[in-house]
């Protein structure tokens, strides 16, 4: 069975924090989980006075890599200081696909069923 070293999702709705965990990789991302490695809180990042984006226990990270644990891809960008927290903003995502299929009426591409549909009953 795999481990790998990830992060579990804590804190509120509007306000997510994150702990630093070791977990099988079956196990679901708040699930359970082996040893805690450390944490991270986005809210926090690069504020006064804390102004600590995250805090990881270098001990016992070591420990489990010994083991052989994985790291999974954002653990390692925290690690080496270059992750760069995104907000999830659903409203981009939507402002993309009209963008895309704007560009598609434009150019000239076929319409789809629906707006058959719709010309149709117009």
């Amino acid at each position: 069975m795999s481990i790998k070293i990830r992060l579990a999702k804590i804190g509120k709705r509007n306000a997510p924090a994150y702990k630093i965990v070791v977990a099988e990789t079956r196990s679901k991302r708040n699930g359970k989980f082996l040893d805690i490695l450390g944490d991270f809180n986005p809210a926090t990042a690069g504020k006064p006075p804390t102004g600590v984006k995250v805090t990881i226990d270098k001990v016992k990270l070591d420990a489990w890599v010994q083991k052989g644990a994985l790291i999974t891809d954002s653990v390692k960008e925290m690690i080496a200081g270059t992750y760069k927290y995104t907000k999830y903003n659903p409203k981009a995502e939507k402002a993309t696909e009209e963008q895309t299929s704007d560009s598609n009426e434009s150019n000239g591409s076929k319409p789809s069923e629906n707006d058959k549909t719709e010309k149709e009953t117009a």
